[in-house]
């Protein structure tokens, strides 16, 4: 299956153009395949004989996977084809190259994408591509990694226009070819670059602190993260909180910290906006019914954990209070069980506790989200009035959202975010404890 985009992981196989046992050209059409992107047409790398499918019609087949087995043609076959692509658009002229490379590859059975294809042609370093070549490459949205593919027959190995004109009119053979050099993994590696990682105090990760390594490497690896952004204007929730939080544990015994009022107001959009509450399994996405909240809290180690608020939209402020005020306790006597930190489905990171503006958090797996609230700072922000703008001193905070891509789009994201900043502007200041 071969390289169809960037971003692409995947295509399916819409259609077999050539079955198995037919004979074909170079340039012939072999198969449809499809991607989340575009539809697209593989050719044949050079002339031959389908000996197997390896897939059927309507399969999903990763990229780099062997989908068909060939058998290329001897010279003779092939220089026989080189007659007949004078009268037929569709069958590709053949060059010197490609049939040195048939001939070698007599009676051979290889792979689409293995050594066959990708000595079908020679990359071209040092091309030079006129304003005229690169006009038509635009216009046939053909890449610069494309044309140096194209034997040039100028000056050199200087590419003509006739030479993209004749690639083109014999259905870009090479479009989906990848290049790679003899004994070369083509598979990626990370090189070992030998860094000097200078001398000091040794400090052996411990048992959590590797967990939380490989926890956070795996959510990087399994989830492509997006980053969204907002501010809220917290002033009314800041004056009444600073107001009601000596009779709040008067009342109820409880400390009345932001935590609990953050949960609350994540709760209510996470009831406007179920898909931000789901996890991905497999191809099916499962909205979650209960509502978890988690807490990153860090431990005295410092290492980090997440102890749940279970049920959150079901608890009023006073059980939120109570909830957040426990867990935070145990955490910092390290007495969290292992049903205190189990079943979460959405998470919050405060890193506005360490001072810090604004954070870019990691996914607590196997959620889809996770949001960071930021300091609370004092700003001077414009507010409109009826009786016109004014300059005042306002309690602002940046949250940031943090969303997998596979299943989050930025439009659900937004929507979510900008509604717990709504939550949090509109807080009822006359709110009886």
């Amino acid at each position: 299956m071969p390289k169809m985009g960037e971003s692409i992981t995947e295509g399916t196989i819409i259609e077999w153009h050539v079955n198995e046992g037919d004979s074909f050209e170079e340039g012939d059409i072999l198969l449809e395949v499809a991607t989340d992107k575009v539809d697209n047409e593989v050719p044949a790398p050079y002339s031959g004989n389908m000996v197997e499918h390896k897939f059927s019609n309507g399969d999903v087949v990763p990229i780099g996977k062997v989908i068909a087995i060939l058998e290329a043609s001897d010279v003779k076959s092939s220089n026989h084809a080189i007659g007949k692509s004078s009268s037929s658009p569709k069958k590709n002229k053949i060059t010197e190259q490609s049939r040195n490379t048939n001939s070698s590859s007599k009676n051979q059975v290889t792979e689409p994408r293995s050594s066959t294809t990708s000595k079908s042609f020679k990359v071209n370093e040092n091309i030079f591509i006129s304003p005229l070549v690169d006009s038509i490459a635009r216009k046939n949205h053909i890449s610069y990694e494309e044309l140096a593919r194209i034997p040039g027959t100028g000056k050199d190995g200087r590419l003509r226009k006739s030479d993209v004109s004749e690639y083109i009119e014999n259905g870009r053979p090479f479009k989906f070819a990848q290049n790679s050099h003899e004994g070369e993994n083509p598979t990626f590696q990370v090189p070992n670059l030998k860094f000097d990682k200078g001398k000091g105090k040794i400090v052996e990760m411990d048992r959590m602190r590797q967990m939380i390594a490989d926890h956070m490497v795996f959510s990087k690896h399994t989830s492509p993260h997006v980053t969204a952004y907002v501010e809220a204007d917290l002033t009314e929730m800041v004056n009444w909180r600073n107001t009601n939080k000596i009779p709040f544990q008067e009342k109820y015994g409880e400390r009345l910290t932001f935590t609990p009022l953050f949960v609350e107001a994540v709760a209510k959009a996470i009831k406007d906006f179920p898909m931000i509450n789901s996890s991905l399994d497999g191809k099916n996405v499962i909205v979650k019914d209960e509502i978890n909240i988690g807490m990153a809290t860090a431990l005295p180690s410092g290492n980090l954990i997440v102890p749940v608020v279970r049920n959150a939209d079901k608890k009023n402020l006073k059980e939120l209070a109570a909830a957040t005020n426990e867990l935070a306790g145990k955490a910092r006597d390290n007495k969290l069980k292992a049903d205190d930190t189990k079943g979460s489905t959405f998470t919050i990171s405060n890193v506005g506790t360490f001072g810090s503006l604004m954070g870019t958090p990691i996914i607590n797996q196997p959620e889809a989200a996770i949001l960071a609230v930021g300091v609370i700072k004092k700003r001077a922000e414009v507010m409109e009035r009826e009786e016109g703008d004014s300059i005042e001193i306002r309690q602002m905070m940046y949250l940031s959202l943090s969303f997998d891509h596979r299943i989050v789009d930025g439009y659900l994201a937004g929507s979510f975010l900008r509604r717990i900043a709504d939550y949090m502007e509109k807080f009822d200041s006359n709110r009886k404890i």
